[in-house]
Formats: structure tokens, C-alpha cells, sequence
């Protein structure tokens, strides 16, 4: 009896403390707390182009000689702008973002920012980061527009376009190139192109809901196809953009048989101007603007938008915005879509 006492209490002695026995396994280390920073109730921040939105940074306590950075995670270049830092006294703002951002401050826990007039290229990720030697904390949030992507290419035809070709078009059109995020959800929201595109990352993609021999083939199934990253100055495709409502729009229909220059005066005898590629599919998309009429646009094309397709709207049987291509501009045929803004 002595003896199993004596080998009991020498295991005890030797045994490793409870709390060590169930400790997580080596290689999963439970995620650090924030200590400083407030978890956000919601990582996205839902707005629409025009409007004011507000990102939440909230700090718990206020550690000595700390400083908040915002930053915004840029997918074309894989890195971070720098938008504004402060120390809860002073702050300094930097880049492009700089007028049009400002931090809520409503109480002295509160390092949120407010982005005023959101534009197209605000969409995306920003970090809150509380900078305090050691005890660096971080939180990431999502700034979300509501939009519509669209392939496009230019007058003389697909595949024309090198990467920065392609931006700049899709600025000429009120647009950007698309977040292979975006582009994933117009997949699965019915987008189905044929024609390989830059995204705004460097990459090329094409969308496929209908499976086909010109576009892979009938054995591979639908997806978001990709060509992967390519040279961006040699390689040459079509582009994807993406567009969203602009508060206090308008594209409306004038219509005639007018050629292009007669297009872009009826529209300024309005007040207005000859509407964008992307001024018109954000109709489409958000306003519901259904004609059967083709109108030329200002890149020289001539569109028209459908909502509920019909025998006699070119026959499709799924909504979208059809494309006559890019006629001469001397045809008197078509009428014109205008644009006019706030």
C-alpha cells in the first residue's frame, strides 16, 4: 500500500498540469484577441456611387503613443495605399483618396473613416491598423458597390487591347476594369462571353454559362475560365468593366434618324450628353430601361436595352443590353441614349 501512495504521488509530481494535457495542437495556434481594436459587427460596408460611406475603426482603449494608419489593399500591384494617420490629436492625409476622406470622430474611441462622394475605384478592401510598437492589431473591411460588368471591346474588332489599353477604355466608358470578384458574381448572375478579358489584377478570364465548342469546348463545365496572369504590354484581349448607379442619373432615349454628330447635338440641345457604354448598362441594370430602339452612344457604337425580351427585340431569350456593333457614323438610322447626371 505504501508503495502504490509513494508511485501515485511521484506521478503527480511529474505529470504535466491539466491545462497542458488538452492544449490545441502544435502547428494551430489559436488566433490572436484584439486587445485595442473592436471587431466590426459587419466586414462589409454596403453603398452606391455618389453617396457617403463610413468604415468602422472603434478602439477599446486609447494604449500611450499609438498610432491608427488606414490603408486600402490595391489587387493591380498587390500592395497598400496609405489613406490617413493619426495619433488621436493630429492627422495627415495622403493620396488620391486625400480630399474626399475624413476620419467620423464622433467620440475619442472613434478612428472610423468617411469616404465623401464614393467613386467606382473605392471599391474594395481597407485596413484599420493600430500601430503600437509590439502589439500591432489590424482589422479589414469591405467597401461594396452594387454594379454590372460588361464585356468591350473597341471598333476594330476583339482582342485589341493591351492591359493598359484596356483600363483606359473602360474609363472612357464610365467604368473600370472588374475585380475577379465581380466577374465571378456576374458568372453566376448569367454572364456568358465567349472572348477572353483583362481583369484589373492582370489577369484573363471568360465567363461561360452555356457550354460550347468555340469557348473550350462541350466536355468542360461552365465556370469563370482563366488564361492566368499575362504580359501586360505584348498580350492583347478584350476587357471586362464594371460600372455602377450613379445617385441622381438619368439615361433617356431621343428618338430620330440621326447620324453620330447629329446624336451627340440632340443630346447637349437637351442639357445633356451622348450617354457612355456604362452609362447605359448601369440603366439597364438599375433603372429597368427597356427599348427596342438602337441609339448610338458615344464611343460610336449603338446599343439598346432589354429587360423583358421579346420576339421582336432581337429575339434572346434572356435580358441584356444588345449590340448593333459600330456602324458608320455618317448612317442616318438610329436615334440617340443621353446622359445626364447630378
Amino acid at each position: 500500500m505504501h508503495r502504490l501512495l509513494l508511485l501515485g504521488c511521484l506521478w503527480l509530481l511529474t505529470a504535466p498540469p491539466v491545462s497542458s494535457i488538452f492544449q490545441r495542437p502544435t502547428g494551430s495556434p489559436a488566433p490572436p484577441r484584439l486587445q485595442y481594436l473592436l471587431e466590426p459587427l459587419h466586414s462589409t460596408v454596403h453603398t452606391q456611387r455618389g453617396a457617403t460611406a463610413t468604415l468602422p475603426c472603434v478602439l477599446r482603449a486609447l494604449p500611450r503613443n499609438y498610432r491608427v494608419k488606414w490603408s486600402k489593399v490595391e489587387p493591380a500591384n498587390y500592395g497598400e495605399n496609405i489613406i490617413i494617420i493619426t495619433n488621436g490629436l493630429y492627422h495627415k492625409n495622403y493620396g488620391p483618396l486625400s480630399p474626399r476622406v475624413h476620419l467620423r470622430h464622433s467620440h475619442r474611441y472613434d478612428a472610423s473613416l468617411t469616404i465623401s462622394d464614393v467613386a467606382l475605384e473605392d471599391e474594395g478592401r481597407y485596413r484599420c491598423q493600430l500601430v503600437n510598437g509590439l502589439e500591432d492589431e489590424s482589422v479589414s473591411l469591405t467597401l461594396h458597390l452594387e454594379g454590372v460588368v460588361f464585356p468591350y471591346q473597341p471598333s476594330n474588332g476583339r482582342y485589341k487591347f493591351n492591359y493598359h489599353e484596356a483600363k483606359r477604355a473602360c474609363e472612357q466608358q464610365d467604368s473600370r476594369l472588374a475585380t475577379y470578384q465581380q466577374l465571378y458574381k456576374a458568372w453566376t448572375e448569367g454572364l456568358d462571353w465567349c472572348n477572353a478579358g483583362w481583369i484589373l489584377d492582370g489577369t484573363v478570364h471568360y465567363p461561360i454559362i452555356n457550354s460550347r465548342e468555340p469557348c473550350g469546348g462541350r466536355l468542360l463545365l461552365p465556370g469563370v475560365r482563366t488564361y492566368g496572369t499575362r504580359d501586360k504590354q505584348k498580350d492583347r484581349f478584350d476587357a471586362f468593366c464594371f460600372t455602377s448607379a450613379l445617385q441622381g442619373s438619368q439615361v433617356y432615349f431621343i428618338r430620330g434618324h440621326l447620324n453620330f454628330k447629329e446624336a451627340g447635338q440632340a443630346c447637349r440641345n437637351h442639357g445633356a450628353a451622348i450617354a457612355k457604354v456604362g452609362q447605359l448598362y448601369s440603366a439597364w441594370k438599375f433603372s429597368q430601361l427597356d427599348r427596342c430602339d438602337g441609339g448610338w452612344l458615344a464611343d460610336g457604337s449603338v446599343r439598346y436595352p432589354i429587360t423583358t425580351p421579346r420576339q421582336r427585340c432581337g429575339g434572346l431569350p434572356d435580358p441584356g443590353v444588345r449590340s448593333f456593333g459600330f456602324p458608320s457614323k455618317e448612317l442616318r438610322a438610329y436615334g440617340t441614349y443621353c446622359f445626364v447626371g447630378k
